[in-house]
């Protein structure tokens, strides 16, 4: 996996983060440099660990199932994915309250990163060098919930489905080019 597909990956793993910072921003009213910051620590550093702990864990099994490795990634990819299109679609309003405190920031930054867990497991499946995946996951979603919280605060909740529905579409379509490389269908 080069670096231009990692970086769309992280890109579609921070979604959620994405989207749940724009719900925050928008319940704080007024944002601050210091939620921006909070926000982005707590979801790129969650969203960083989670594939790292998932490599580790799909590592210990990966000579088991090394023969259907293409499939798990494009099944734990598509699902993950579809679930964020259909949340996507959700009128639900989702109300996060307004505190950045550790108390509220560390559920929904494992709530957030349970996906990139997943694909951390399809990591060590895809011999992916992990230090750089995880850097980039995390960064990228450091930016973009610093970003979101912003966001949030301006533009309201428009923005949440719209990060949802792409971040599903990428992590489907990248569990797609997985499986069509592994039969041969793209090079």
């Amino acid at each position: 996996m080069g670096i231009f597909e990692l970086f769309l990956l992280a890109v579609g793993l921070s979604m959620d983060a994405f989207a749940v910072s724009v719900c925050k921003g928008l319940s704080a009213g007024r944002v601050t440099l210091p939620h921006a910051l909070t926000a982005g620590l707590w979801f790129g550093g969650f969203q960083g660990l989670m594939p790292f702990l998932g490599w580790l864990l799909g590592s210990r099994f990966q000579v088991l199932i090394a023969s259907i490795d293409h499939w798990i990634a494009f099944l734990l990819l598509g699902l993950i994915g579809l679930n964020m299109i259909r949340e996507s679609r959700s009128q639900e309003e989702e109300s996060l309250g307004t505190s950045f405190s550790p108390r509220a920031m560390l559920p929904l930054a494992v709530a957030t990163s349970i996906d990139a867990l997943t694909v951390g497991i399809t990591f060590a499946f895809l011999q992916v060098d992990i230090l750089l995946a995880v850097s980039l996951i995390g960064l990228t979603t450091f930016l973009l919930s610093a970003v979101g919280v912003k966001a949030g605060a301006v533009v309201g909740s428009r923005g949440k489905s719209w990060a949802e529905l792409a971040g599903g579409l990428v992590l489907v379509l990248m569990g797609c080019k997985i499986l069509l490389e592994h039969l041969g269908v793209l090079s």
